[in-house]
């Protein structure tokens, strides 16, 4: 089965190297990227005859439109602002899609994109990955399992393993993505209502076992996904807050009260800059990208089963992968995306359109899958006055 895997970068190495290591001997693997060194790198590190890699730029058709045709599942982990029209372009040669979203505007024109695909006989299903991604799969499996669901809370996040200053943070994903997430509006369901609140809003605290103890979680944008549309009408309360070390968010409040989130250009001794651009580049020189990390999840339901009042939890910790250099971002992104697509690639997923993928995705085989891989659940219910 061919796949075709854009983008050779944290996220997709991991992608790559689930597909190789992880699926069987049928998968051919094309991996295309604009950086031929980054394409070297990660072929020399896969070592196997089924990989081949192509470099190109992702914005142009032409150099895709033949890498398509070959491909059952394209996946794509470049930067959301290409997912539109990288969707447009799968459907249009008839390839399943599926890609690690964040960005809330554009999975919206993708689910546009539904009845060309149910018409091509494809599957598209963006924002794969971790958050979003499999913590709203796995929200959506826990308010499945109560015959009345309330709430469903969500908490996620990817921390250095041990955390230096100035910000207790190293750089998982990509800057600009990152950025996104602390500047645009949350949704959320209260009271039953979906709405949107602030980004680094309702701050609170919650507590991992040892070494990590005390942390802090907040509103950051795009976690629930498709959820709050999903669950509108079927729970009270829906939301999704971002773990950081304790004092992490009020650094960043301070940074976007000060205009340095802020895509408006600034003239600086005669030339325009947005001060955004210039805070990601200050990111990416100052804070770490290796090193050991730790990806934090916490998701909860509360509701009513046979009368009883309960709430099911599943938390996971997942670490730095040492033995073959892959993240525990990279991992929790990479290995759920890769296992949706061979579900697309064997047929185990049959649901034409533009799909969320908790209403397609079967949960319990992706954990089922992630714990083949050493990400481990653990689970567990209490009871609720």
């Amino acid at each position: 089965m061919h796949y075709l895997l854009l983008g050779a970068g944290l996220q997709g190495a991991a992608i790559a190297h689930d597909l190789i290591h992880n699926v069987d001997d049928t998968v051919a693997l094309t991996l295309f990227d604009r950086d031929p060194a980054a394409l070297d790198g990660l072929a020399g590190r896969l070592d196997d005859p089924r990989v081949r890699t192509v470099a190109g730029d992702v914005s142009d058709p032409d150099v895709l439109a033949p890498l398509m045709d070959e491909a059952a599942v394209v996946i794509s982990a470049v930067n959301y602002w290409f997912n539109e029209s990288l969707t447009r372009l799968a459907v249009r040669h008839r390839a399943h899609f599926l890609d690690l979203g964040g960005n809330n505007d554009v999975v919206q024109r993708q689910f546009a994109l539904d009845d060309q695909a149910r018409k091509a006989g494809v599957t598209v299903i963006p924002d794969c990955g971790l958050a979003p991604g499999l913590a709203g799969l796995i929200g959506h499996h826990l308010h499945a399992g109560f015959d009345a669901c309330d709430a469903v809370h969500l908490r996620v996040g990817g921390l250095p393993r041990d955390p230096r200053p100035p910000l207790n943070y190293m750089l998982v994903f990509s800057a600009q993505g990152l950025i996104n997430e602390y500047i645009e509006p949350a949704e959320v369901i209260r009271d039953g209502e979906p709405l949107t609140v602030p980004p680094l809003s309702e701050l609170e605290d919650l507590v991992f076992p040892a070494p990590y103890g005390l942390l802090e979680a907040f509103q950051t944008s795009g976690g629930t996904s498709t959820l709050p549309l999903t669950l509108a009408g079927k729970v009270r309360d829906l939301d999704y807050k971002t773990i950081r070390y304790p004092g992490h968010c009020e650094q960043i409040r301070l940074l976007l009260d000060m205009g340095l989130t802020s895509s408006e250009p600034v003239t600086v001794n005669g030339t325009e800059v947005a001060p955004r651009d210039v805070l990601a580049a200050v990111l990416e020189r100052h804070l770490p990208t290796k090193g050991e990390d730790v990806v934090l999840m916490l998701c909860s339901a509360e509701g009513t089963v046979g009368g009883r009042r309960l709430r099911r939890s599943l938390r996971v910790v997942d670490g730095y992968d040492a033995e073959h250099g892959i993240s525990a971002m990279a991992r929790m992104t990479g290995y759920p995306t890769a296992i949706i697509a061979e579900m697309l690639a064997r047929g185990a997923i049959d649901a034409k359109g533009a799909r969320p993928q908790e209403l397609v995705v079967p949960a319990d085989a992706v954990l089922s899958e992630l714990a083949k891989r050493g990400v481990k659940a653990e689970t567990w219910e209490e009871a609720l006055g």
